[in-house]
């Protein structure tokens, strides 16, 4: 990204790419190094950020009010778009006398710095010196020291007697004086940290492996990153580990051997087969999953030409590739068992004894990546340990009698009694835990509230009404946020509350637990209707289908027409709402040229115009990326009309709404101030964020139009939801309850899928995510 200034000719603008969420190799920024984990998850297929599309100059069209199902139940008519003429925000801020005295502050104080160690120096040499020389007896004391030899010398000389020194009263202590408190300063920018890159001489290697191979030298740096140094001798020998890279297929990686080993190698090379089933589980792990059923991984080796695909994933077991693990009856004694290379063999037998008639069920064997195992399981201990060390017996009876619904009270009385507790509501549920995090401040209690997104802590602050009780989930495990840790390493908490607790993978989710001491008590709240989490595992409903702790269900309803159609969906049935006030209206299209035209439309006038919310407060949301009304061609038009420019930041210019994603599944909303040559210049959430240029690209998108994954957690004043026609396929009951639930005042749906919508709510939401949490919780319940 090159920084150019106003009114030079820029490149071509950036285009949005899937890569901002599903690089995998992207390092985390410096705020999540503390948590100690690689997040190598990615975010769905709907993660994505770009910017709005819009066309300008048009009139608007029949904007209408009416049921999901396109029944026209009111017109809003007339009235032309106004052009969003787009300005341009102050470059930066210069404080008074800022960039001078800051100047001269650092010099003075590298020079106080410096001035201080020499007077340290001498101060040693000074006593050293002082060493080597005789000592008069009692010369070199002072105090109550020098005191008492005083006392007994005048003792000994008959100058005082000896009584008149025991009712002598005892010297008093100094006042300590309170220091004064540090001057407050600014809030430096978050600067996030650009991944280390290889060494020189490694890429270069690995660029001529690359090159004999037919490969593409872009792949020679992420090559050296994810191999080490030893990458190029690696690759020759082992050309499938190429299948670790992102965006590597097994074709790409079956034609770099080839080209490397020639005759030598073949489809059922062990090479080839251990990376494949590698491979077959991280893909599955972008998809959500933590574990695959064996059967599924030889089927899919089959289908890769594998012509023993039994014996190619039990040699990817016996190398350590995967791990395996089996559910069933025989689960005790079978889980670990001392060959784990033959433990597939056991579902075999299982349906052999199954067909001779012994009753004998048949064992499920599982095989799954070992970082997302462990992950299971520190989760399920800790989880346990959580129940089993809490104190039972605490009496927060007064604190529940002034709760301000029946839900909290129940809320806070089970909260008191266990160490472990599920909530589930929507929206408007949120405010029991936030009356529970109040409660328990009020008993004397470090409580503390965690939420998904910056929105979701700023609206849980406000519902408790105090600031320091509210943190994003990511901050307070890098440190930079909340309380800190206390003297053992844990988090400085009695009561935790995790909010979107759906949102919660297994990886972020065991460092957590991990975190909290014994005697803390956790409660994970959250909407079990929303789309799970960008990474892999699905810890909330897992916790809730384990029945691992007390489950506490809110009756508090979502009000107005969005709530009472949002809790239709989440039951499966997409209703007709009466909405006097316009908050829900369908705008109907014919096909995806239209659906951005009226999405535009809605946005910058008729929405501002009719609803009074303005075009900065209405959030776009559509099922993918790519295609003609995705998140890439929304946020193109939409930038033409909300802020047109050259893009002159690298494709981005002052005003223009962004994602920034510092990592893998985490979206934050910020608005781009100026760029120079540290780099681009975000305000996020009023947080000021510095993305090195050579970051920018990979982490930073456009955002008037956002998917459903992206939008979780989050909410806007107004809400318009693209179904174009294309769309169809992408769409399922969690997606539309997600989407259709993230307006706070307005929703307007632009509808394109015919009867897909109905079907799509109607349908019940599949179990799309294979985990073994539930078994360990429910093992270890048990």
């Amino acid at each position: 990204m090159t920084a150019l200034p106003r009114g030079e000719s820029p490149g071509p603008s950036a285009t949005d790419d899937d890569s901002v969420v599903a690089d995998a190799s992207t390092d985390s920024p410096a705020e999540e190094s503390a948590a100690g984990t690689d997040e190598a998850t990615t975010e769905a297929s709907d993660d994505g950020t770009d910017d709005e599309a819009a066309t300008g100059g048009e009139t608007a069209d029949e904007v209408t009010a009416a049921a999901p199902d396109g029944t026209d139940t009111d017109t809003d008519t007339d009235g032309t778009d106004e052009a969003a003429a787009g300005t341009d925000p102050a470059a930066g801020t210069d404080g008074s006398a800022g960039g001078d005295t800051a100047a001269a502050a650092a010099v003075s104080e590298a020079e106080a710095e410096l001035a201080a160690q020499r007077e340290l120096l001498e101060r040693i040499e000074k006593r050293k010196a002082e060493k080597d020389g005789p000592i008069p007896a009692g010369t070199k004391l002072s105090g109550p020291a020098a005191d008492l030899l005083a006392a007994v010398r005048a003792v000994e000389s008959g100058e005082k007697p000896g009584a008149a020194f025991f009712d002598s009263p005892a010297p008093t202590a100094p006042r300590r004086t309170v220091p004064a408190p540090p001057p407050v300063r600014e809030r430096a920018p978050e600067s996030v940290r650009a991944p280390l890159g290889a060494a020189p001489e490694a890429v270069a290697a690995v660029a001529a492996v690359l090159a004999a191979g037919g490969a593409p030298e872009s792949l020679a740096a992420p090559a050296a990153g994810t191999l080490g140094a030893q990458a190029a001798d690696a690759l020759r020998e082992d050309p499938w580990q190429l299948l670790s890279l992102p965006g590597v297929g097994p074709e790409q990686a079956d034609g770099f051997a080839r080209a490397l080993l020639g005759d030598a190698c073949g489809p059922d090379d062990e090479r080839r087969t251990a990376a494949l089933v590698g491979w077959l589980l991280e893909r599955a792990a972008l998809q959500g999953h933590t574990a695959l059923d064996a059967t599924e991984v030889r089927a899919a080796l089959a289908g890769r030409a594998v012509t023993d695909p039994e014996a190619a994933v039990q040699h990817a077991v016996a190398e350590g590739v995967v791990l395996v693990f089996q559910d069933g009856p025989e689960d005790e004694e079978t889980e670990e068992s001392e060959d784990p290379a033959q433990a597939p063999d056991a579902e075999a037998d299982a349906d052999q004894g199954a067909e001779a008639g012994d009753g004998r069920e048949p064992v499920q064997v599982f095989l799954g990546l070992d970082r997302y195992a462990l992950a299971e399981e520190s989760l399920a201990d800790g989880l346990a340990r959580l129940v089993n060390a809490c104190e039972k017996d605490a009496d927060w009876s007064d604190a529940a009698a002034s709760a301000p619904s029946p839900s909290a009270a129940e809320l806070i009385r089970t909260a008191a009694a266990h160490g472990l507790v599920a909530h589930t509501g929507g929206e408007a549920a949120r405010a029991e835990p936030a009356a529970l995090i109040a409660a328990a401040g009020g008993l004397g209690l470090r409580a503390l509230g965690a939420t998904h997104s910056v929105d979701g802590r700023q609206r849980l602050a406000e519902a408790v009404g105090d600031p320091s009780a509210a943190v994003t989930l990511a901050g307070l495990l890098s440190g930079t946020e909340g309380p800190g840790r206390d003297e053992e390493g844990a988090v400085a908490v009695d009561l935790l509350v995790v909010l979107d607790a759906p949102q919660l993978d297994v990886e972020t989710g065991a460092m957590l637990v991990e975190a909290l001491a014994d005697g803390t008590r956790l409660v994970l709240s959250g909407d079990p209707g929303v789309l799970g989490s960008a990474g892999a595992g699905r810890v909330f409903a897992d916790v809730l289908a384990a029945r691992a702790c007390p489950q506490i269900v809110s009756r508090t309803p979502d009000p107005g027409p969005i709530g009472e159609l949002v809790s239709g969906i989440g039951v499966g049935e997409l209703n007709q709402v009466a909405a006097p006030g316009r908050e829900v209206v369908i705008v109907p299209v014919r096909d995806a040229g239209e659906a951005v035209h009226r999405t535009v439309q809605l946005v910058a006038d008729s929405v501002p115009r009719a609803i009074g919310v303005p075009s900065s407060d209405t959030q776009v949301i559509t099922v993918g990326h790519g295609g003609s009304a995705g998140t890439r061609a929304l946020n193109e038009a939409l930038k033409q009309r909300l802020n047109p420019g050259p893009g002159q930041f690298g494709g981005f210019d002052p005003g223009d709404r962004i994602a920034h994603v510092p990592a893998p599944g985490r979206t934050v909303p910020g608005v781009v101030v100026s760029a120079d040559a540290e780099g681009l210049h975000l305000d996020c959430a009023g947080t000021p964020v510095v993305v090195p240029q050579e970051r920018v690209e990979a982490s930073v998108r456009h955002a008037w139009a956002l998917s459903a994954h992206q939008a979780a957690g989050m909410r806007w004043p107004a809400v318009v939801v693209v179904l174009p026609g294309d769309a169809a396929q992408g769409l399922s009951r969690p997606w539309v309850y997600t989407a259709f639930g993230r307006g706070e005042r307005h929703l307007s749906v632009v509808h394109g899928v015919d009867q897909a919508l109905p079907r799509a709510v109607a349908q019940s939401p599949a179990q799309d995510r294979t985990t073994r949490l539930r078994t360990l919780l429910e093992a270890s319940d048990g």
